[in-house]
């Protein structure tokens, strides 16, 4: 069996527990994290809930981001992705310097074209590819767009933006995702687009949510939801406004207001039943499978792991759904069934997301977390359980 590694969260809350010279009871004390809890998690004996990782980051006064350990740099430097971040960060830079002479932009047609490619290929999980062709695509769209001063060439370079917002994400680089959205919304606002300023506002929820900043993130819902009255009536603004009601259950959930958390579904079930399946929708997967995806998230949010289970074995995926987006599915229905005792079936949860996406599941905190807790609670797994911990680096 492969030798496990030593830098997992656990041993991440440790070193910072120490570094701050803090105890196991002082942490806890300050964290409001049990003190049983905290002393399995620092053993690997349980596996750290996002809930408790947070709070665990707030009393240590670090970021989500560093007990975790991401950017997953080892993991990046094998796929030959770490390498693909800088031209990135670089692109994302230049976005108030004008148009670049050395630069001759395609037509806007072919622009939106290739924009359009590159998100479907982020929904298809080819990450690497789009972290790869994302810089080049950057420089001309900054440049289309001072060149023409258009809302078309401002609402191209946002939509450009967003990917580059996609791809830092999944990657596991917080500092790039806001300036990514920073970058959408400096392009929103001289495209006069309060669509896609709404669309900003639920990605910006959705990072304070991974930085287990819940207030925060529900404040930006409430921005959101302001910024799209101010757009133009129709499903664009009928989806992204049942997306912000998903993102506010999920955030709800994890603060462990059920009832909110239900509200918040209830509606988004209600417009999804009148948007029906909107996919490509700012390629947001809004519909009512995503509702039906959501509520499964939000009960495992709740800590209600065996109801989550129930509900996920009662959804109909449709053909063709976006791989991304079942994959992140697929992983959080692993964490459900290993919370339950199910490590046969959570197993084969995240070899699922594993097939859909290996890129983006290579990258996901939720499984590396869901496979520290099946190794510490496994009774008789496969031999392809410990090839899998090695392809993740844990």
């Amino acid at each position: 069996m492969p030798r496990r590694s030593e830098e997992n969260t656990g041993a991440r809350i440790a070193r910072h527990r120490k570094i701050r010279h803090l105890t196991q009871r002082e942490l806890a004390d300050l964290s409001h994290v049990s003190y049983s809890t905290l002393t399995k998690v620092e053993q690997g004996h349980l596996p750290a809930s996002p809930s408790v990782i947070g709070a665990l980051a707030r009393a240590l006064s670090i970021t989500v981001a560093d007990l975790q350990g991401q950017p997953y740099l080892d993991e990046l430097r094998q796929d030959q992705l770490d390498a693909l971040i800088n031209p990135i960060r670089e692109a994302l830079n230049i976005y108030d310097l004008g148009a670049d002479p050395e630069v001759t932009p395609r037509p806007f047609d072919d622009l939106e074209t290739h924009a359009e490619e590159l998100c479907a290929l982020v929904r298809a999980t080819n990450i690497k590819q789009v972290a790869a062709e994302l810089p080049a695509l950057l420089h001309e769209a900054t440049t289309a767009a001072h060149l023409s001063s258009s809302d078309r060439g401002w609402r191209l370079l946002a939509s450009v933006y967003r990917t580059a917002y996609d791809v830092t994400s999944k990657l596991g680089y917080p500092d790039l995702c806001t300036v990514a959205l920073d970058r959408l919304d400096w392009a929103a606002q001289r495209a006069s687009d309060p669509l896609l300023g709404g669309m900003r506002q639920y990605l910006r929820a959705l990072a304070y949510l991974r930085a287990s900043d819940y207030e925060t993130g529900k404040k930006l819902v409430g921005l959101g939801m302001g910024t799209l009255e101010l757009g133009a009536p129709g499903r664009v603004r009928d989806v992204l406004t049942g997306q912000l009601h998903l993102g506010a259950a999920v955030l709800a959930g994890r603060d462990k207001n059920k009832d909110l958390a239900r509200t918040h579904l209830a509606e988004a079930d209600r417009i999804a039943k009148r948007t029906g399946p909107a996919e490509k929708v700012h390629w947001l997967s809004f519909g009512p499978t995503n509702v039906g995806v959501h509520r499964v998230s939000v009960l495992a949010e709740l800590d209600q792991y065996s109801e989550a289970v129930d509900q996920a074995k009662e959804l109909v995926i449709p053909d063709g759904w976006p791989p991304s987006r079942l994959a992140h599915h697929h992983a959080e229905v692993a964490r459900a069934q290993m919370w339950t005792g199910r490590t046969d079936d959570a197993f084969k949860s995240l070899v699922k997301a594993r097939v859909l996406a290996p890129q983006q599941t290579r990258y996901h905190p939720t499984v590396r977390e869901t496979y520290v807790g099946l190794d510490a609670a496994r009774r008789q797994l496969p031999n392809s359980f410990s090839n899998f911990g090695s392809w993740l680096g844990v």
